[in-house]
């Protein structure tokens, strides 16, 4: 038993209900991404991935295939899932076990989620949007310049794939105002699956971002729903 995919993976939960709205998932995390975002809360396998004991491929199907009849299917997440090179392996080993595979992105590499898209591998995608789609909020929200057409093209692949996708934007208060998430809003008109995540600023990557306080309960949720408003117009 070894490791036969080129696949870095560094974390494994058994079941999920909140990873994959409706289904009960199994959670794969794999190492390292090629974003900075300043609020991420998983940054360890971002910066340092290096000290998490990596999981054998082998021995997660093994435990996978316990779960036959019970877990519906299995999230890739991470870190950033595309820029490791045995992700379209990894897919192939899990749908050969009979599950349906979801795929978490930041939408960086849309030549990866084009041949994913291509071969049929995908069942569901999430996306993360980080900001409106200019260059100065995306690279602020980011932590990177020059992916704003790649995340675009992106986007436009899953509006045209035929599966069902999931947006998913974190509103961190010093990188979004209400102006700007209205504004996000209309850039995403037609959009059916909108998620607006409340920012925690425990365990941000940037220790600046720790002591932020977070946006009032009652002002994000009229956000969240005159952003949804002006997405219902859209559709």
């Amino acid at each position: 038993m070894g490791n036969h995919l080129d696949i870095n993976i560094k974390g494994f939960l058994e079941s999920s209900f909140l990873d994959w709205p409706g289904q009960i998932a199994s959670v794969i995390f794999l190492a390292g991404c090629n974003f900075r975002c300043p609020f991420c809360h998983n940054y360890g396998l971002v910066l340092n991935p290096e000290k998490f004991p990596s999981i054998e491929w082998d021995d997660v199907k093994a435990r996978l295939n316990k779960f036959k009849g019970w877990i519906d299917g299995v999230v890739i997440t991470g870190g950033e899932p595309t820029i490791n090179r045995g992700l379209a392996g990894l897919i192939r080993e899990i749908r050969a076990s009979s599950f349906k595979v979801k795929l978490d992105t930041n939408g960086s590499r849309p030549e990866v989620l084009a041949d994913l898209l291509d071969q049929g591998l995908l069942d569901h995608v999430a996306m993360d949007v980080k900001a409106p789609l200019n260059e100065m909020a995306y690279a602020r929200a980011a932590g990177r310049t020059g992916f704003l057409n790649k995340v675009k093209e992106s986007l436009a692949l899953l509006r045209s794939s035929g599966i069902p996708y999931t947006l998913r934007t974190t509103v961190v208060p010093n990188l979004h105002t209400e102006d700007d998430i209205l504004l996000l809003a209309k850039q995403l008109a037609g959009v059916k699956d909108w998620k607006l995540q409340y920012f925690n600023p425990e365990n941000a990557l940037d220790c600046s971002f720790r002591s932020l306080e977070p946006m009032d309960r009652d002002f994000f949720n009229l956000i969240d729903k005159k952003a949804h408003q002006i997405l219902k117009l859209s559709a």
